[in-house]
């Protein structure tokens, strides 16, 4: 058993001075708490004790792609983010479209990873958008999330009878949406005239948002459970608000950098993602939808590439930057510390709680006797700089590097067990 004294917890929204003792789960919370029989006493003065973070949407690339991350390197990163529990994305080599596929996956997950990963199967083999898996099969092994990750299906067809399937077997489908009759060949950012300007190649907002009216109409049909991935256009919050007006099993995320930046922030390939840094419109929009809870929560969509990769032109790039070691320090500091505009207590809701519940983990999110021992110890008080350089992720594709953040994790625990210190 150990204990956490003197340190400023996070309960039922509130900050407040107590005591924690906890092995895997967390046994007791109090104040003057005997700790006589702890193992140990970790001092948390001016320190703010939360709930571990947990990020629905992360790319690992391990098998496949370990020239970019790894499982270990991944959930290093995890762990130095303050996130104990991630769900990884199946673009991965083989891609677990497969029992067979899946239970080699989790046996790789639990030799190399340090804090919780729940890996997402296909929705369609291989990503292909051509035939369905076997949702009943994969269940089994306890994966209860499907997701083609960066890849939209393209049949409605094919989507149906995916939406039929994960209906019948209580399964939640995360999904990217993205028509690519939208996107012109090299296309690498929002299509804006700021942009035309630069001479880049622009996506349409359409891009995006038709596809996900058309995945909310058969929702609307079908009655399955839906997620939205990182939702970056005002017609997707619209999409979002008209299907849950309707009583739909629906939720959408948002990332850090769609919360932070816009079309006119792109300077280079760090800035460049999918979906892009669309208009101040847009991010206005991301902001109230999440502020009024069309949308649900917090997504990184981590992905790590090689450097070389990033320096390839606008055009040739690769989409996608690292997040998991820099969201909720950046989100802190310009929502929380700087605008005051949001608490705490709500980050952490859409950080940690509501992810955590909406893809059914009910044993964490918040501290409460009884929950998981996931807890990460901050320094709020305190400004330092994001350091890419020093990044626990082999990926080092940010475009908030050297930018001065006012919150710092110093220590992350998993099922009770210290996992990283800064």
């Amino acid at each position: 058993m150990k204990c956490i004294k003197n340190g400023t917890v996070l309960i039922d929204g509130e900050l407040q001075k107590v005591d924690l003792l906890f092995d895997e789960t967390i046994l007791k919370i109090g104040t003057d708490l005997d700790t006589s029989n702890c193992e140990e006493v970790i001092d948390a003065t001016n320190l703010t004790v939360l709930p571990g973070l947990v990020d629905v949407h992360v790319h690992l690339r391990e098998p496949g792609h370990s020239e970019k991350e790894t499982i270990k390197t991944g959930t290093r990163a995890a762990a130095a983010g303050g996130f104990t529990t991630i769900f990884a994305m199946p673009n991965v080599l083989p891609f677990p479209s497969s029992e067979e596929v899946m239970k080699d996956y989790l046996d790789l997950i639990q030799k190399e990873a340090i804090v919780h990963v729940y890996p997402f199967a296909t929705i369609t083999k291989n990503e292909a958008g051509q035939e369905i898996v076997d949702y009943a099969s994969l269940k089994k092994l306890g994966i209860e999330w499907f997701s083609d990750d960066g890849v939209g299906v393209a049949s409605k067809e094919i989507m149906k009878e995916a939406m039929l399937s994960a209906k019948e077997n209580d399964v939640l489908f995360s999904c990217h949406t993205e028509d690519m009759n939208y996107r012109a060949p090299n296309a690498s950012v929002h299509a804006s005239k700021i942009n035309e300007e630069k001479g880049w190649i622009g996506i349409p907002s359409a891009c995006e948002s038709e596809q996900l009216i058309r995945d909310l109409e058969l929702v609307q049909d079908i009655g399955n459970r839906y997620h939205a991935c990182h939702i970056s256009a005002k017609e997707s919050v619209k999409a979002l608000q008209k299907a849950k007006d309707q009583g739909l099993d629906v939720s959408g995320e948002v990332t850090a950098h769609h919360l932070l930046l816009e079309d006119k922030d792109v300077q280079e390939p760090n800035w460049k993602m999918n979906p892009p840094l669309r208009s101040h419109e847009d991010r206005m929009a991301l902001i109230q939808g999440l502020e009024s809870g069309v949308l649900d929560l917090i997504a990184n969509d981590h992905a790590p590439h090689t450097a070389e990769e990033k320096a390839r032109s606008m055009e040739k790039a690769p989409f996608g930057i690292v997040s998991l070691e820099t969201s909720f320090p950046l989100l802190y500091t310009e929502f929380v510390w700087k605008q005051k505009r949001w608490t705490l207590a709500q980050l952490v809701n859409w950080m940690a709680t509501t992810p955590a519940y909406r893809f059914g983990l009910f044993d964490r999110g918040e501290i409460k006797e009884g929950k998981k021992a996931d807890l990460i110890l901050v320094d709020l008080e305190h400004e330092t700089k994001i350091d890419a350089s020093k990044f626990e992720s082999m990926g080092k594709n940010t475009p908030f590097d050297q930018q001065k953040v006012h919150a710092q994790i110093v220590e992350t625990y998993v099922d009770g067990q210290r996992v990283w210190k800064g």
